[in-house]
């Protein structure tokens, strides 16, 4: 029987030859970024959003110029509402929309400032809650006037010293605003242009330690508002109206046993401490401010702000 001839023999490498490290996996060959990586991307984009930013502003500098000469109108809330609205439905995150919010309302405002300078009258002085939502509907970028009455912000607007107005209209806890309404009787002429739904939260603020406080500083309102509160935790304290909220802060901060009711922004202004957070007996507690102004809203075809 014929045998098997021997097992060829295994294949030795060339001393010169080494063998080949495996392919990595995908993805393995790059780079992990770096803080100064992500820093430089950063640099870029923000250059980017700058340039984007200015020539927006060119593009609402030349919308401008062919409003005034059509003699139309600079604003329109429910165009700036549409914008807004188109901005949120773009996003996918991570950005909060209420963030993009803010940054489309203050990009809107600056658009609005370099066409015409717009001024609105409201109740009290900065940080008061018609100051807020006057904020909250035109941005930082416009004159806010502030006057120590309802009625004043209907002189203002009537007389022309301002183009718009801010009134609070209706409180989901004390009901319509009397003192609105009257005006709107006795100057017809004047129109609601829009509205402004403002979350209000009202804080206790002070200077010293709650124990302490002997008189409490608000508007009529805002005091109406936390009166349960008030009438269970500072059942000593006397109740004080005055013009505004605002108005109410700036005397806290003159005065240990005095506190104010007023928003957080005001205590934050005025250096004061929060004493209590949301003391309103209704926690869903919201004000309808009203946009008044000498005619109402122009048909949308005819006003189209950035």
């Amino acid at each position: 029987m014929p045998r098997k001839p021997p097992p060829d023999p295994p294949a030795t490498a060339s001393p010169r030859s080494k063998a080949k490290p495996k392919a990595p996996p995908p993805g393995d060959n790059k780079r992990a970024p770096t803080l100064s990586s992500l820093r430089a991307e950063i640099d870029h984009i923000d250059k980017e959003l700058v340039d984007l930013l200015n020539r927006r502003s060119e593009v609402a500098v030349q919308i401008g110029q062919i409003k005034q000469a059509q003699g139309l109108d600079i604003w329109s809330s429910s165009r700036e509402d549409e914008v807004v609205a188109r901005a949120l439905e773009a996003s996918r995150g991570p950005l909060p929309h209420e963030t993009l919010r803010l940054i489309f309302r203050e990009l809107m405002s600056s658009s609005r400032s370099l066409q015409r300078q717009l001024r609105v009258a409201c109740l009290g002085p900065r940080y008061s809650y018609s100051h807020l939502a006057s904020v909250a509907k035109f941005g930082e970028s416009v004159e806010h006037v502030p006057v120590g009455s309802i009625a004043a912000v209907f002189e203002e607007v009537n007389r022309r010293h301002v183009q718009f107005g801010i009134v609070p209209l209706e409180n989901s806890t004390d009901g319509r605003i009397a003192d609105t309404l009257d005006m709107f009787v006795r100057l017809p002429g004047l129109k609601i242009r829009a509205e402004v739904r403002l979350r209000v939260r009202h804080c206790l603020l002070g200077k010293g330690e709650w124990s302490e406080v002997r008189r409490v500083y608000s508007k009529s309102q805002a005091l109406s508002q936390c009166r349960n509160w008030l009438g269970k935790n500072l059942p000593q304290a006397a109740m004080i109206d005055v013009v505004s909220s605002a108005e109410a802060a700036a005397i806290a901060q003159k005065d240990p046993q005095a506190a104010a009711i007023a928003s957080k922004p005001a205590g934050d202004a005025y250096g004061l401490k929060i004493l209590v957070e949301n003391i309103e007996d209704q926690h869903n507690n919201i004000t309808r401010f009203a946009v008044i102004a000498e005619r109402a809203s122009s048909p949308p075809a005819a006003t189209r702000p950035p």
